[in-house]
């Protein structure tokens, strides 16, 4: 047991996986906690699309390509404000309008400008082939979002669950949303190498997900969620290494996993472990066992 798990560590390119791999696990559920509880959730997809055109652009003027993404992710994050705050639009119109134009549009400039990204990893990630600068880069925008969510928690507690209040208490509600969609744009930077634009989503949701089965405070999920979000990452770099699969794919169907569990049999939300539910299984139980063991009527 222990040289199967020790193996692996013995290659630079897998402890590079590994190590950004915990740290995307932390991160993600952190960000994601938010997106749940907003009833949010597919944001988190429409910004990781929307940075294409900004990676694009970037890559071919030779800028480093987290100034183009932020920008361009901002940029989307933006435009579904306005389209919500000028028409009658509601906001999952307005996600699915920026979401295909954004995708359209970078798909296009990659096309036109002939960069040579490979579209591949930049959808489905490349863990495996991280460089120790791409951790460096993912350790300090890991460290700074923990550390504004750790100092503006409770504004952001407010304006999570009643921004109404949020605003009638003299919080800048439109401050807080834009930096939030910035601390949004900057986890799917983060998370791009590892799982990719496609599946950046099921690390943000999945594990928070999870924990949103399991505990109920806000602070509680956010922790739950990154131990989750850590053990799926690392489960699945395992798994891609000694089964020969992909491996941003691998750490979402264990993340996907350890949710249909926690769907299953959390103690208080399980779909087999509610009360009602195991109390309605026993009945049919008895009652199947009470007919078999009915003795026959004399004909």
């Amino acid at each position: 047991m222990l040289t199967w798990l020790l193996e692996p560590l013995s290659y630079e390119f897998m402890r590079n996986a590994i190590a950004i791999g915990v740290l995307v696990g932390v991160l993600c559920p952190v960000v994601g906690s938010y997106l749940i509880v907003q009833r949010m959730a597919l944001l988190g997809d429409v910004i990781a699309h929307c940075v294409l055109p900004g990676l694009s652009v970037s890559f071919f003027f030779g800028v480093d390509i987290l100034i183009g993404a932020f920008g361009s992710g901002l940029l989307g994050a933006f435009l579904i404000a306005w389209i919500r705050s000028q028409s009658r639009i509601k906001v999952d119109a307005a996600m699915a309008l920026t979401f295909s134009s954004f995708f359209a549009l970078g798909v296009t400039l990659i096309t036109v400008l002939k960069n040579k990204i490979d579209l591949d990893s930049f959808l489905f990630g490349d863990i495996l082939g991280v460089t120790i600068a791409d951790i460096h880069r993912t350790s300090i925008i890991t460290v700074l979002i923990l550390l504004i969510v750790k100092l503006f928690y409770k504004e952001l507690l407010f304006y999570t669950f009643d921004q109404t209040g949020a605003k009638a208490i003299g919080l800048p509600i439109n401050v807080i949303y834009f930096g939030f969609m910035a601390t949004i744009t900057l986890t799917v930077i983060a998370s791009m190498k590892a799982v990719g634009v496609i599946l950046v989503i099921s690390m943000l949701i999945g594990p928070a997900l999870t924990a949103y089965l399991l505990v109920k405070e806000l602070h509680q999920m956010m922790g739950l969620g990154a131990i989750i979000g850590v053990l799926a990452s690392v489960t699945g770099i395992y798994i891609s290494y000694y089964y020969n699969i992909p491996s941003g794919p691998a750490i979402v169907l264990v993340s996907s996993c350890l949710f249909i569990l926690a769907l299953l049999f959390s103690p208080s939300q399980g779909i087999l472990t509610r009360s009602d539910a195991a109390l309605g299984i026993f009945r049919r139980l008895s009652g199947s066992q009470n007919r078999n063991e009915r003795p026959n009527s004399p004909s």
